[in-house]
């Protein structure tokens, strides 16, 4: 075994890497954690990792490699305004007018991208979506009809990332694909989950088949206790800063170690979330107590988690000490151009926007008001609340606060001078001249917790992002400039 290190723009970081082998040893049984489930996969002819055994099962196979071509069987199909309407123009088009979806009950339709416009193209997109739900009877659409007051629109969710994993559509073992890039968040429940696009989802909505192709597996090792300034927003972002935009191009990036293991279900989420951006095809965290926990109220259906096998081969393994990490910022206009919050303390801003499937979530918003509590002061530029999801909003207003005495979001956020929190959708996330609120149209500054920073990304193609996590950004939002949060947490 081959093995290297690398030395970050961090002084006090080591990551160290090493290369493995296919590995060829038979075992008897799927090797299981001690605190989990157990599964009943039955026996493998040798090791394999989590992705792969989920494409055997899902492909009707007994053992597969990396590089293999396979059918398998979609267990969830998700799409949204943005995409839908061009694959179900394509499941019309291959399998007739009058065809029937394979099933409508693992077809999920989530308005989301372009909803709080007046834009009549946009809201036709929403009406494909309804009219093609009340044809096929697709039992979960969640549809928004009245724009004005999306409170009064009980179906209505939000950002589909986070309203999949919320309405219970994301299972362990199951293969879960959808129309948008960032479908990969649902990773976290020990699934493999990634995007696709508009011709492949019209192929799936017609047979519940997709042809794919066998990822090889990254495996990170995160262990130590995770620091009290730290999210999982600073670890992808150290993650995607050492291996590069590219660094995981087509390959299954793993999570595991007592790091990891310690996370909640939102920061897993946001761990997955962003592997897309490292090139990844899927994320994936172990199924554990913590999962199943989560899911207990959320969904009814059986699940069958797996394991990777202790014998597994993997491309490359990484091992981090979390203990030695510091806030960091991704700088314009790349994911990966990694720094230092400390380092970036000259960047005088324009806005914060605290927001998206990757920063809009329930724990996201607490971090955020930790911070401004914590300062007791008024946030010296325009700081934009968008939960992802409208169950995130009734959060924000009702759950409180640990440690302000009852507070709730909401006031915390409005005590500090912060913008009202809006309507649960992607928002400036997306950056298109239709979902008007936050959008930059100007070339400005703005450190946000979305996910890209490519320009144009949230409005002008001169403006400024820098990605951060809700610490760091309910931080600068209360100086003016990128912060980092410790100045404030401790």
């Amino acid at each position: 075994m081959a093995t290297s290190s690398f030395i970050s723009s961090q002084p006090s970081f080591q990551i160290s890497i090493s290369k493995q082998k296919k590995a060829s040893t038979k075992i008897l049984a799927v090797m299981i954690p001690q605190t989990s489930k157990p599964s009943t996969t039955g026996s493998v002819k040798s090791g394999m990792t989590m992705t792969e055994k989920m494409f055997a099962r899902a492909s009707e196979r007994t053992q597969l490699s990396p590089g293999e071509n396979v059918w398998v069987n979609v267990d969830v199909l998700m799409t949204h305004d943005g995409l839908g309407p061009g694959a179900i123009g394509v499941f019309k088009k291959e399998f007739g007018d009058n065809a029937k979806v394979w099933d409508r009950e693992r077809v999920v339709l989530v308005p989301d991208h372009y909803i709080f416009t007046s834009d009549e193209r946009a809201n036709r997109n929403v009406g494909i979506l309804r009219d093609f739900a009340n044809e096929q009877t697709i039992k979960y659409f969640y549809d928004i009809t009245d724009r004005s007051n999306f409170k009064a629109n009980p179906d209505y969710k939000g950002v589909c990332h986070i309203a999949l994993a919320q309405e219970g559509h994301c299972r362990p073992g199951e293969i879960l694909v959808g129309t948008d890039s960032h479908t990969c968040t649902a990773g976290a429940f020990g699934q493999f989950a990634t995007g696709i696009g508009s011709t492949d989802a019209g192929f799936v909505l017609g047979t519940g088949k997709l042809l794919l192709k066998v990822p090889p597996t990254l495996r990170f090792v995160l262990d130590g206790e995770m620091p009290d300034y730290l999210l999982a927003k600073d670890l992808i972002l150290q993650i995607i800063g050492e291996i590069s935009v590219a660094g995981a191009t087509y390959k299954a990036m793993e999570f595991v170690g007592t790091t990891v293991e310690s996370l909640s279900m939102e920061e897993r989420m946001t761990l997955c979330n962003m592997v897309v951006e490292a090139g990844g095809k899927n994320g994936i965290v172990p199924a554990d107590a913590t999962t199943f926990a989560y899911l207990e109220d959320k969904t009814s259906l059986s699940y069958e988690p797996v394991y990777s096998d202790a014998q597994a081969g993997y491309l490359a393994e990484y091992r981090i000490d979390v203990t030695k990490l510091e806030p960091l910022v991704a700088k314009p206009h790349s994911p990966d151009n990694r720094c230092l919050a400390r380092e970036c303390k000259d960047v005088k801003l324009d806005r914060v926007y605290i927001g998206s499937c990757t920063g809009g979530k329930t724990e996201d918003f607490i971090a955020a008001a930790r911070v401004l509590l914590a300062s007791g002061d008024k946030v010296k530029v325009p700081t934009f609340i968008v939960p992802a999801t409208q169950k995130v909003w009734m959060d924000l207003y009702t759950l409180p606060v640990p440690g302000s005495g009852g507070k709730t979001c909401s006031q915390i956020f409005e005590q500090a001078g912060c913008d009202s929190p809006r309507s649960p959708t992607c928002g400036a996330c997306v950056g298109g001249p239709l979902d008007t609120y936050a959008r930059m149209n100007e070339p400005q500054v703005c450190l946000s917790t979305t996910n890209r920073n490519f320009p144009g990304r949230m409005g002008h193609k001169e403006g400024q992002i820098y990605l951060a996590s809700p610490y760091t950004a309910a931080a600068s939002a209360l100086t003016g400039f990128v912060t980092d949060p410790r100045e404030f947490l401790h």
